[in-house]
C-alpha cells in the first residue's frame, strides 16, 4: 500500500513540505517570464503601428456610404454629392448579370441622386416636355449638356438613363418600387415598361435585377429594423440590466449571510422556472392545435427575416418544449446522484462567503476586466474596419458583348481616348471594387490575421491579470492565520501591483498560448464555412475532428492557466513551474477535485441560470404586453425578440461577471486547502491555516474519499 502510495506521488510530482516561514502568497519575489514579457511589448508596439498606418490609409465612409460609377461617395459632407445620398443605376436589368456576384458591381453607370424617380418616364418623351427634362436631368451625368448631341449619342454615351421606373430607396440606394396584386408582379400599377428603346418588357425583369443588384437585401431590412427596435427599446433594455445587476447583488450579498439556505433555494428556483417555461411551451403548442399554417414544418419554412412566424409553428413550440424537459431532467438526476457532495460544496461557499466579505471590493473588480476588455474589443473593431476599408479604388472595364479588354483595370480620365473605346465601343470603364497593387495592400490579409491574433492574446492576457489579482487577493485571506488580522490592508491593489510588476510575462506567456489554440480554431471554423458546399466528406469528417480535438484542447489549456495564476500568485514562480505545479497538487487530490470544484462549478451554473432566467421571463411578458400594468408602456417593436435576447445576453455577462468573483475564490481557496493539508497535519507544530468551517470539510472529504 505504502510503495503504491509513493509510486502515485512520484508520478505526480513531491508533496509539499512543512515550512515555518511560510505565511501565504510571498513578497520577496522576482519578474519571471521576462522574454515573454519583452515579446509582449514589442507586439503592442507592432500592433499600435499597425493601427496607426490602418487609420492613415482607411476610409470607413466605405461601408456606411454607397459608391457611384466614379468612386464618390453618396450624401458624403463637404463633397458636390452631400446633397445626393441616394444611388441611382441607370438600368437595373443588366444588375441581373453573373459580372454582380463576380466583381460586386453591376455593369451599369450608376450616379448619386437627391431623390428617387417616382414616375415611369423615357428620355425620348420627356424631350417634347421642358417640365419633363427638367426632371430628367436629375437623373443624368454632371457631363450631360456640356456639348449639344443627338439623342442617340447621349443614350450612346451614357450621360443620361434611357427610361425613369418608380423607385424606393432601400439602404440608400434606388430600387423599383415592386408590388404583387393579387399575385401579380407590378411597379407603378404597371406589368410591362418602355424600356426607352421602343421595347416593351416584363417588370420581372426589374424584379431580378434589382435581387441581384443587392444580394443582402433581406438582410438588410432585417438589420434596418432591428436598429430601430433599439432605437425604441434602448433604456428598457438598461432597465432590465440594471435590475439584473441588482438581483446578482443581492444574491451574492445573502449568499455571503445565507449560503446554505440560497443555495437551496436556488436550486428550487432553478427547477420551478424551468418548470413554467415547460408549461408555457406546452400551453402555446396545444393553443395552435388546429390553427391553419401552424402544421408547416421548419424545414418546409425555410429561413425567415421576421422570426415571429416561427412563433406560430407548433413545431417550434414542441422543440422548446423537449430542449426544456431534457435540460429539466438533467438538472434533476444531477441533484439526485449530487446531493451528499452538494452540502460538501454548500460548506466550500460558505467559506468562500466569508473571503469576499473581507476583500469587499473584489465584487467590484469584475468592472475594471469589463473596461479592459471593452478597450480590446473597441481596437480590434475599429482597426479591423480601417484595414478592410483601407483599398484604392479600382476601376475595370464593363461591357455587354464580347470584348478582349472585359475584366481589365483601367482609368477613367483616358478611357474615352484609348483603343478599347475603339475596339469595343459599348465598353465602359466603371468603378468596381477597392484593392490595390502596392506592398501595403499585399500584405492586408496579413495584418488583418495579426489583428485578430493580438485581440485573442490581450484579451486573454487581461483575463489573465483578472484572475491573478482576485486569486492573490483570496490566498492573503486563507494564509492569514489570525483572519482578517494577519490580512494586509489593500489585499486586492497589493495583489494587483503584484501581478503587473513581477508576472507580465507569465501571463503573457499562458495567454499566448492560449490566442495560438483559439486562432487554430477559428481558422478552423473559417475553413469549414468554405467546405459547406463542398461534397469531399473525408475533408469534412477531417475538419470536424481537428474542431473537436482543438475544442478540447482549448478547455484544457484554460483550466490549466486558471490554476496556474492561482499558483503564481502564491509563490511567484514562473508560468511552467506553476502550471507543473498546479495539475500535480490537482491530480494528487484528484477525488477532492471530483467532489468539490466540479460540484460548486455546477452550483454557480445554476446561480446564473436562475438569475438569466428570472429576467428574461420577467423581459418576455413586458415586451409582448403580457403585464396589464404597464401594457401601454412597452414599446411597439417589429421584433420583441431583438430586446428579450439582449436583456438575457446581457444579464448573463452580468451573473458572470459576479459570479466569477466566488468562482475564483472557491478554487483559490480549494488549492490553497490542498497545499495546507500538504504542508501541516493540524498539529501544534504544524498547525492548519484553514477555518473551523474548512476542518469539518476535511472530515467530510476523508469520509467520501473512504467511500470511494
Amino acid at each position: 500500500m505504502g510503495g503504491d502510495g509513493d509510486s502515485y506521488y512520484g508520478k505526480h510530482g513531491t508533496p509539499q513540505k512543512y515550512d515555518p516561514t511560510f505565511k501565504g502568497p510571498i513578497y520577496d519575489r522576482g519578474c519571471t517570464d521576462i522574454v515573454c514579457c519583452v515579446l509582449l511589448v514589442v507586439a503592442i508596439v507592432g500592433y499600435v503601428v499597425v493601427g496607426v498606418v490602418a487609420w492613415t490609409h482607411g476610409d470607413p465612409r466605405k461601408v456606411i456610404h454607397p459608391t457611384d460609377s466614379r468612386g464618390q461617395f453618396c450624401g458624403q459632407q463637404g463633397t458636390p454629392n452631400e446633397k445626393k445620398p441616394f444611388l441611382f443605376y441607370f438600368d437595373i436589368v443588366k444588375c441581373a448579370s453573373p459580372l454582380v456576384l463576380l466583381e460586386f458591381q453591376c455593369p451599369t453607370p450608376q450616379i448619386c441622386v437627391s431623390r428617387c424617380p417616382d414616375r415611369y418616364l423615357t428620355y425620348l418623351s420627356a424631350l417634347g416636355s421642358a417640365s419633363s427634362l427638367d426632371y430628367y436631368r436629375n437623373f443624368c451625368t454632371s457631363d450631360y449638356g456640356a456639348t449639344r448631341k443627338a439623342p442617340l449619342e447621349v443614350l450612346r454615351d451614357r450621360e443620361c438613363p434611357a427610361m425613369l421606373i418608380p423607385s424606393t430607396p432601400l439602404a440608400r440606394r434606388c430600387f423599383p418600387a415592386i408590388q404583387a396584386k393579387k399575385g401579380v408582379i407590378m411597379v407603378g400599377n404597371e406589368t410591362t415598361y418602355d424600356d426607352g428603346r421602343g421595347r416593351r418588357r416584363n417588370v420581372t425583369d426589374l424584379l431580378e435585377g434589382a435581387r441581384k443588384a443587392n444580394v443582402v437585401l433581406e438582410t438588410r431590412q432585417l438589420a434596418m429594423k432591428i436598429f430601430e427596435d433599439y432605437t425604441v427599446s434602448w433604456y428598457w433594455i438598461i432597465i432590465g440590466l440594471v435590475i439584473a445587476m441588482v438581483a446578482s447583488l443581492i444574491f451574492i450579498v445573502l449568499l455571503r449571510f445565507l449560503a446554505g439556505i440560497m443555495v437551496w433555494v436556488m436550486i428550487v428556483m432553478v427547477i420551478l422556472v424551468l418548470g413554467y417555461g415547460i408549461f408555457h411551451c406546452y400551453m402555446e403548442y396545444a393553443k395552435l392545435k388546429g390553427e391553419a399554417g401552424s402544421d408547416v414544418s421548419l424545414a418546409d419554412l425555410g429561413f425567415q427575416t421576421d422570426l415571429r412566424v416561427y412563433l406560430h409553428l407548433r413545431q417550434t413550440w414542441l422543440a422548446f418544449l423537449i430542449i426544456l424537459c431534457v435540460l429539466e431532467l438533467v438538472i434533476v438526476l444531477l441533484l439526485i446522484f449530487l446531493r451528499k457532495r452538494i452540502l460538501i460544496a454548500i460548506a466550500l461557499i460558505k467559506e468562500a462567503s466569508r473571503a469576499v466579505g473581507h476583500v469587499m471590493s473584489s465584487l467590484l473588480f469584475p468592472l475594471c476586466t469589463f473596461f479592459l476588455l471593452c478597450l480590446c474589443i473597441a481596437y480590434w473593431a475599429s482597426t479591423a474596419v480601417f484595414l478592410s476599408t483601407s483599398n484604392e479604388a479600382v476601376y475595370k472595364v464593363f461591357n455587354e458583348s464580347s470584348c478582349p479588354f472585359s475584366g481589365q483595370t483601367c482609368k477613367p480620365e483616358t478611357f474615352n481616348t484609348s483603343n478599347v473605346t475603339k475596339l469595343c465601343p459599348d465598353a465602359q470603364c466603371l468603378f468596381a471594387f477597392y484593392g490595390g497593387e502596392t506592398a501595403y495592400h499585399k500584405y492586408l490579409v496579413v495584418l488583418q490575421f495579426f489583428n485578430v491574433f493580438m485581440f485573442f492574446w490581450l484579451a486573454n492576457f487581461v483575463i489573465a491579470l483578472g484572475q491573478v489579482t482576485l486569486a492573490g487577493a483570496f490566498a492573503s485571506y486563507y494564509w492569514a492565520f489570525k483572519k482578517p488580522e494577519d490580512m494586509p490592508a489593500f489585499p486586492l491593489f497589493s495583489a494587483f501591483g503584484r501581478a503587473l510588476r513581477y508576472h507580465t510575462g507569465s501571463l503573457a506567456f499562458g495567454s499566448l498560448v492560449l490566442a495560438v489554440v483559439q486562432v487554430i480554431r477559428v481558422t478552423l471554423e473559417y475553413l469549414d464555412h468554405r467546405l459547406k458546399a463542398a461534397e469531399n466528406k473525408f475533408a469534412k469528417f477531417l475538419l470536424s475532428c481537428l474542431k473537436c480535438c482543438f475544442w478540447c484542447l482549448e478547455k484544457f489549456i484554460k483550466f490549466l492557466n486558471r490554476n496556474a495564476y492561482i499558483m503564481i500568485a502564491i509563490y511567484g514562480t514562473n508560468f511552467c513551474t506553476s502550471a507543473r505545479n498546479a495539475f500535480f497538487l490537482l491530480m494528487r487530490n484528484i477525488i477532492r477535485v471530483a467532489v468539490l470544484d466540479k460540484v460548486t462549478d455546477f452550483l454557480f451554473f445554476l446561480g446564473k441560470l436562475l438569475i438569466v432566467g428570472s429576467v428574461g421571463i420577467l423581459a418576455f411578458f413586458f415586451f409582448t404586453q403580457r403585464i396589464k400594468l404597464v401594457q401601454d408602456t412597452a414599446p411597439p417593436l417589429n421584433y420583441y425578440w431583438v430586446p428579450i435576447l439582449t436583456v438575457i445576453v446581457g444579464s448573463y455577462l452580468i451573473a458572470h461577471g459576479f459570479f466569477s468573483v466566488y468562482g475564483m475564490c472557491v478554487d483559490t481557496l480549494f488549492l490553497c486547502f490542498l497545499e495546507d493539508l500538504e504542508r501541516n497535519d493540524g498539529s501544534q507544530e504544524k498547525p492548519y491555516f484553514m477555518s473551523q468551517n474548512l476542518r469539518k470539510l476535511l472530515k467530510k472529504t476523508n469520509k467520501g474519499q473512504a467511500e470511494a
